[in-house]
């Protein structure tokens, strides 16, 4: 794929995972809530309970750690058949405040390359999650200042994406969505008719890891946020 810089007005980034660090945090936190419970279920036979359940409650909760949180007492409750220990449950809630407390951790090369690119387009931010925790990340980074927009979204499906472009008034071909998620930021960007540009992290939840192959054609892969300066500018 080859990006038509000249069409493009508004570039889009994924926040987690591309802007900063956290799945790491997940799976950190996952790994200690697994080792609270593995006098019920080996370590990991609990990690897929807590799979299953996080994706039965994805509709109702949606994306961010609340809903993680709650989804960790819910998996606790059913695999110690409802005896789980009050002070187990306070455990568990500990392991969810402190993923809302980790520090934000910037990936390489992310804050110059949002300098050079704020110079000549449109940057906004186009993320899934809870719009606290969000917010919260976003201010406590320090990049707030690129961004003229900030979409905090339920979901990034076509239609979520037509949604917001309809908000900041721009048309399809105008618009770039760079992210790590190729389920997320790539495949409903890229059938909206709209460009994107894969920044692949070393470590992707499950449910964010793609199903569906990607033709040359219409996808670009870089490995850092720095090598899209000279596709973009």
């Amino acid at each position: 794929m080859i990006v038509n810089k000249d069409a493009i007005n508004v570039i889009a980034f994924d926040a987690d995972d591309t802007l900063w660090v956290n799945e790491p945090y997940f799976q950190k936190a996952e790994h200690d809530f697994c080792a609270l419970l593995e006098n019920y279920l080996p370590q990991h036979a609990i990690s897929k309970e807590l799979f299953e359940t996080e994706m039965n409650n994805l509709s109702l909760y949606g994306y961010g750690v609340k809903g993680f949180i709650l989804c960790m007492i819910e998996t606790a409750s059913r695999i110690s058949a409802g005896q789980l220990p009050l002070k187990t449950v306070n455990k568990i809630i500990e392991i969810g405040q402190d993923l809302l407390r980790m520090p934000i951790e910037l990936l390489d090369g992310v804050e110059d390359t949002l300098v050079q690119l704020s110079a000549h387009y449109k940057l906004i931010v186009a993320t899934k999650g809870d719009l606290l925790d969000q917010e919260r990340k976003l201010r406590n980074s320090g990049l707030q200042k690129f961004f003229h927009h900030v979409e905090i979204m339920s979901n990034k499906k076509n239609e979520d994406y037509v949604k917001l472009l309809r908000k900041i008034e721009c048309q399809t071909e105008s618009f770039i969505m760079i992210g790590n998620s190729i389920n997320s930021d790539i495949l409903p960007v890229l059938e909206m008719g709209s460009q994107a540009i894969h920044v692949p992290y070393h470590v992707t939840w499950t449910h964010e890891q793609a199903s569906t192959e990607i033709k040359p054609n219409n996808f670009l892969q870089v490995d850092s946020l720095d090598q899209l300066l000279p596709i973009l500018l």
